[in-house]
């Protein structure tokens, strides 16, 4: 009887948190440019495997849960961000999934003065590792939903772009990239937090009218930003997969 070959496992892990947070506009784009992908979520009950060994790529997505909250996925997801780092496959982090990553490295994050919820702009700083990633638009305007966000970054990070409420929106850190805006985002993933926003969003949007958007306000905004959130996730989604350890 001839040895079993053994199957390779897919190039991309993706850890998702909470059912409410599910891969959106990440999984169009794996599946258009045909990479294979496993996906796990804490919140169904899916243990996360115990080492991203053999996977070229790590996404981690976000969720309503702190990155501070002491549950046991997140912290074994902070482990398999490590692991990554050392074995040089390159992680994508997601709003909370950027948080960790921040985290898992040596950074610390609290929560802001400010949450920001909704279509708003950010501002990259023109240098050719943020023009990689973020294109030559110097203010695009991105989703958001976040309290807590990153205060102090791990050894090495470098900001790419910050707005007025929130001094890291995203940091590259060798091949990895963290974003505290949503780049996977959906209408259908919206409209899903908007009929279930929880217990903080109704006061915060009156609380910072600036930073907050009321559903009415977000919906139009959709309407007006999602086209170019697609093309900014190509973008980001593309610069990320030049750095995919090879098969």
């Amino acid at each position: 009887m001839s040895a079993a070959v053994p199957v390779p496992l897919p190039d991309v892990l993706v850890l998702q948190h909470t059912l409410e947070d599910p891969p959106g506009y990440l999984a169009t784009w794996l599946d258009a440019v045909g990479a294979r992908w496993d996906v796990f979520c804490a919140e169904a009950g899916q243990a996360y495997p115990d080492s991203v060994a053999g996977y070229r790529a790590l996404a981690v997505l976000g969720g309503e849960w702190s990155a501070n909250d002491e549950r046991a996925s997140l912290r074994h997801a902070e482990a398999l961000i490590r692991e990554a780092d050392a074995r040089g496959i390159p992680v994508l982090g997601h709003c909370l999934g950027a948080q960790l990553m921040a985290r898992a490295l040596g950074g610390r994050v609290e929560r802001l003065p400010q949450p920001e919820i909704g279509w708003l702009p950010i501002r990259h700083d023109g240098s050719a590792a943020a023009r990689e990633w973020l294109g030559e638009e110097p203010a695009p305007v991105v989703y958001q939903w976040h309290y807590d966000g990153v205060v102090a970054l791990p050894s090495g990070s470098a900001v790419l772009a910050a707005s007025d409420a929130c001094a890291v929106q995203a940091f590259a850190l060798g091949p990895h990239l963290g974003m505290q805006f949503h780049i996977e985002i959906t209408p259908l993933k919206i409209e899903s937090w908007l009929a279930s926003p929880g217990e903080v969003y109704p006061g915060a949007v009156g609380a910072h009218p600036q930073t907050v958007q009321a559903p009415a306000a977000m919906r139009a905004a959709t309407a007006t930003h999602q086209a170019a959130s697609y093309r900014l996730a190509d973008r980001i989604y593309g610069a990320w997969r030049r750095r995919w350890r090879a098969a």
